[in-house]
């Protein structure tokens, strides 16, 4: 026993609850299971660093089976044990879907898991929390933190299928997120802006007679005319482009995770994957890309697919994020050259314009619906259409002139 009454191993290494040190050298963790009696596990090693005896088989350490052991029983006592907290019913939710979601999905898991570390709000007994209890919070996280309605609906979109769990898990009745966002919270969103056809056309020319900016110009122009998502243009490869067909298939998106690692992913919705067809411009500007490709040795290979259109200087495809500062840089430079400035555009941007563009040409719902890509032709209707009084008027004109020449 050392001078500070603490038990060590051989090495002097403090030793904690539970753990002790045989005469053979090898480790001991003893612990209460659900059933309340003692149960023990053993390793040759205390920590993942320590080496094995000469002979000995590889194992798991003293520490990870300790490590795992409580992670099992703290999840077990706290959801069937009647004192299920927010954040553990949460945490138990991310757990059951985080298999079989998208890398973007995680982070936004985590993100409000941080939330609840942090907020009274997470510590409250799920059986406790009123429908009162949620508008309340949901309330002061707009007010009080400032966050948005896109925020505090990404939250709630989280939460609302955690406590259904809880329902369908009979340790609660009723869903107190049950209830609709928009009576409750103000909306302080804005819907995707859409440019007119003259700035489009004025910030194309722009950037096509930059001696900079004239580099991006097909990939914008396509952005454009196309009203593709920009990750789906960044996995674009030279086998999607049937140039003899003028036809683009999207089956795929190019994106990179918090961790800088890229990734192909499939597409947003389950009409992701479509082909659309080239107009004469769009099928110049991919012409061109192709001539222009920078030839590398060897290409980067992301998840088994290879033949990326456009690099950035680190031979690596270009991502979303490349493009959005793009735009914001030329978008810059033609707002400090010209008085009349262009309001914001981005990649969104292009897409927002070219759905509602089209819709004013008289493309069918239907048609838009399958050229954006949506599951839902709500979506379509709803926030990517933007009429205004003129579309409105010039479309009543154009059909009273049909019934005159009807009669």
């Amino acid at each position: 026993m050392s001078k500070d009454n603490k038990r060590r191993d051989s090495k002097g290494r403090i030793l904690r609850t539970g753990e002790q040190q045989r005469q053979d050298g090898s480790y001991l963790y003893t612990y209460k299971g659900k059933d309340g009696k003692n149960h023990y596990v053993y390793s040759r090693k205390l920590e993942p660093t320590d080496k094995l005896p000469a002979g000995a088989r590889d194992c798991k350490s003293l520490r990870e089976k300790e490590k795992e052991i409580l992670k099992s029983l703290n999840e077990e006592v706290a959801y069937h044990g009647g004192d299920v907290t927010v954040l553990g019913l949460t945490q138990r939710y991310v757990s059951v879907k985080s298999n079989n979601v998208r890398h973007n999905t995680l982070a936004g898991y985590k993100t409000v898991l941080n939330l609840l570390e942090k907020e009274a709000f997470g510590s409250l007994r799920i059986d406790k929390v009123k429908q009162s209890d949620t508008k309340l919070w949901l309330q002061k996280l707009q007010t009080e933190d400032k966050k948005s309605f896109s925020a505090i609906a990404s939250i709630r979109g989280v939460l609302r299928p955690a406590f259904r769990m809880a329902v369908v898990d009979d340790l609660i009745r009723k869903n107190p997120f049950d209830w609709e966002l928009k009576e409750v919270i103000y909306n302080d969103s804005k819907s995707g802006a859409v440019i007119s056809q003259r700035q489009e056309r004025l910030f194309l020319d722009f950037v096509k007679n930059d001696k900079h900016y004239c580099q991006y110009y097909e990939g914008m122009y396509i952005l454009f005319k196309t009203g593709m998502r920009v990750s789906e243009f960044c996995g674009l490869t030279l086998s999607d482009l049937d140039m003899k067909e003028r036809k683009i298939h999207i089956d795929k998106q190019l994106q990179r995770t918090r961790d800088g690692k890229y990734i192909i992913e499939r597409p947003k919705t389950k009409n992701g994957e479509r082909d659309l067809p080239m107009t004469e411009g769009v099928y110049q500007c991919f012409k061109e890309l192709i001539h222009k490709r920078k030839k590398i040795k060897v290409e980067s290979m992301i998840d088994g697919i290879s033949g990326f259109l456009i690099f950035d200087k680190n031979n690596m495809p270009c991502l979303a994020l490349h493009w959005e500062h793009y735009f914001k840089d030329a978008l810059g430079k033609y707002n400090r050259t010209y008085k009349e400035e262009l309001p914001p555009i981005t990649p969104y941007t292009c897409r927002h314009t070219y759905c509602t563009n089209r819709v004013r040409d008289g493309v069918s719902p239907k048609t838009m619906q399958y050229l954006m890509g949506h599951s839902d032709i709500r979506t379509t209707l709803q926030y990517y259409t933007h009429y205004e009084y003129e579309d409105v008027e010039k479309e009543i004109r154009e059909l009273e002139e049909k019934m005159k020449k009807a009669r």
